[in-house]
């Protein structure tokens, strides 16, 4: 442990843990209500881009050394990843009011952008990052070829919790003892 960081190694995985855990759940969520109303499907994965953002950027300080200054860059360059995010994801917008997208393609075009984002974002910050972009990715995929895809996507974010949990016991006793 660091004499310099104010949160343990236990603390910033539980955290970051968490964290997955919690979009994992926010996507589940999404891709049913997708399913349900691709309209309100399509604003809900708009939103998730903010909500995507935000725990970027506090999984970016939680890996941070918490220098004076440092926080500052932090949002700096989280902002401008996901302010990119957000302008490729109105272009899905505009495709979708020229009528060239459903609201259901639309939606699935923007799962997949944001899966892009979060993988390119996690190289960053951290591998669970990644592992919710892959989840989107996956659940897009699924979600057009398989019609009991929830069931899949639920045991899918199961697995990668649980996978997650696993790895961080194998590591911590590896390196303990």
């Amino acid at each position: 442990m660091q004499e310099n960081s104010p949160l343990s190694e236990k603390r910033k995985f539980q955290l970051e843990e968490g964290i997955l855990i919690l979009l994992l759940i926010l996507s589940l969520v999404g891709t049913a209500i997708s399913d349900y109303s691709p309209d309100d499907g399509y604003a809900y994965w708009l939103g998730m881009v903010f909500v995507f953002a935000f725990f970027a950027i506090v999984i970016a300080w939680l890996q941070s050394k918490h220098k004076e200054g440092e926080f500052k860059e932090i949002v700096k360059e989280q902002s401008l990843h996901w302010a990119t995010t957000l302008l490729v994801v109105g272009g899905a917008f505009l495709l979708r009011n020229a009528g060239q997208l459903s609201a259901g393609s639309a939606s699935l075009v923007i799962l997949l952008l944001l899966c892009l984002a979060t993988i390119l974002d996690g190289l960053r910050i951290g591998w669970r990052f990644s592992l919710v972009g892959l989840f989107l990715g996956s659940a897009s995929i699924i979600r057009a070829f398989y019609e009991p895809f929830l069931l899949i996507d639920i045991a899918i974010a199961i697995f990668i919790v649980i996978a997650t949990f696993l790895w961080e016991f194998w590591t911590n006793k590896r390196t303990n003892g």
